[in-house]
């Protein structure tokens, strides 16, 4: 059933009608639409879950990557072309049975809520009876979020909204793909020529805005990700840009299988509040294969223990030394009786090993050094490699200019991670054969000729 639209004054916009009519006609529960800036694609979906919440009571949420962002960005963003909120355009005081501004949460008449939330918080999410997420700027959130909110909204047929512009080639992308593929989901790519919602005069205006803020090639590369939708941009202050487009273009994404026999390592960065993070290398000549990468919140050792001991299992990977911060000398993970986070590692038949101390610089420059000899399984690209490659300095709005300090969002974590697998990698046993590429299903690997024996081993 459709209901009438709870604001009079607002109508769907031609190009968002195909998006529109799968949601609220055809009722499909998945949909993802990558669309240029200022498409409408908040305001589209505060009025579709307006009607969704009318047709079933139950409980909506509507992400921002950020907790921090939300108020700014749709809680109290005001409709400059009527000068209300766009919360309150709609959902209609008359709908409602109460607002709690505190909590960013409108319950309606009907039974049903919506609230604004962070996908920066997903694990503190409870919600029992959530029927329908909107995920806004998908491409920044934490893709984690969404593996811990699927299963609530499988067990509630709900639905899930992903809105977003490019944000390089990463989790974004790689759902996108995916729904392309899956008569289940709808999916759309919507640049500013699909839309013409802008006119050739304000497209030009608005490159000239961005070349003015960031020079000629960067500048026209942002616009092209802003307005065209391309997912070739770089992230704008990414610390790994370069390093990252050579992985791409050298082909070093691909699949690899680690030395039988041969220990894996890991390295981690742990959070006691925030994610805490793990990849899993191996050093084979002066290659560092890069085979894994998982990263989670609010667990303690005993989940990261139970993740290792999975990939051991089914992957046959032999156990490696895990490489720890520094401060995991001191720092507890939370589990009773243990002192620090090493004492809890031990416990769970971990192998500890500190990371030598060094600058965040150092590390990171560390850490661009290593790109140059990693090659990326490809299990790595939805979360890890887009983590790298989303890893970025802040923007000062008011100088124009980036700041020193990174942005700490998702991806700092499992970035955090791989600064410490930069510094440790060298001091971690090497291997000397050759890897083999993982057998793709349906293809047969032939061995090729022998190759000569070196009369001498290079060293590092």
């Amino acid at each position: 059933m459709i209901i009438d639209l709870p604001y009079k004054g607002w109508k769907v916009r031609p190009y968002q009608q195909p998006f529109w009519d799968a949601w609220q006609k055809q009722d499909v529960r998945r949909l993802i639409e990558i669309a240029h800036r200022r498409w409408g694609k908040d305001d589209v979906c505060l009025h579709g879950a307006c009607i969704k919440a009318h047709e079933r009571p139950a409980n909506y949420w509507h992400a921002f990557p950020e907790y921090a962002q939300a108020r700014k960005g749709i809680w109290t963003a005001i409709n400059p072309h009527t000068g209300k909120r766009r919360i309150d355009e709609a959902f209609p005081m008359e709908l409602r049975e109460s607002t709690n501004e505190s909590e960013m949460l409108i319950k309606l008449k009907v039974g049903s809520t919506w609230q604004v939330i962070g996908s920066d918080r997903y694990n503190s999410l409870v919600g029992a009876g959530v029927a329908g997420v909107v995920f806004s700027e998908f491409a920044l959130a934490n893709p984690s979020a969404w593996a811990y909110l699927r299963p609530m909204l499988e067990e509630n047929d709900g639905w899930a909204a992903f809105i977003t512009t490019p944000r390089g080639r990463n989790h974004a992308k790689s759902m996108f793909d995916m729904a392309q593929q899956n008569p289940k989901w709808f999916a759309e790519i919507s640049t500013v020529h699909n839309t013409g919602a802008l006119s050739p005069e304000q497209l030009q205006e608005s490159l000239a805005e961005y070349v003015a803020l960031y020079g000629s090639d960067l500048g026209r590369a942002q616009f092209e990700q802003e307005y065209l939708c391309s997912f070739n941009a770089a992230i704008l202050g990414a610390f790994y840009a370069r390093e990252m487009l050579d992985v791409r273009n050298e082909g070093r994404i691909t699949p690899i299988e680690p030395l039988p026999g041969k220990p894996v390592h890991r390295a981690w960065d742990i959070g006691v509040k925030d994610d805490t993070s793990i990849w899993w290398f191996q050093v084979v000549g002066l290659q560092v294969l890069i085979l894994d990468c998982y990263s989670s919140s609010g667990a303690g050792v005993d989940h990261y223990a139970e993740q290792i001991e999975r990939r051991r299992e089914t992957l046959g990977w032999m156990d490696g030394i895990d490489y720890v911060p520094h401060d995991a000398a001191h720092r507890i993970f939370g589990l009773p009786g243990a002192k620090t986070t090493i004492d809890q590692m031990v416990q769970f038949g971990l192998h500890p090993e500190l990371v030598p101390s060094l600058s965040k610089l150092d590390g990171i420059n560390a850490a661009r050094k290593t790109l140059a000899r990693c090659v990326f399984d490809p299990r790595c690209e939805e979360f890890g490699i887009s983590a790298l490659e989303q890893y970025r300095r802040e923007w000062d709005d008011d100088k124009k200019t980036f700041r020193a300090n990174e942005v700490h969002d998702w991806a700092s974590h499992p970035a955090d991670a791989f600064r410490y697998l930069s510094i440790a990698w060298r001091s971690a046993p090497r291997e000397t054969e050759q890897p083999k590429a993982r057998q793709q299903s349906g293809t047969v690997l032939l061995d090729g000729p022998p190759k000569p024996r070196k009369r001498s081993a290079m060293k590092v």
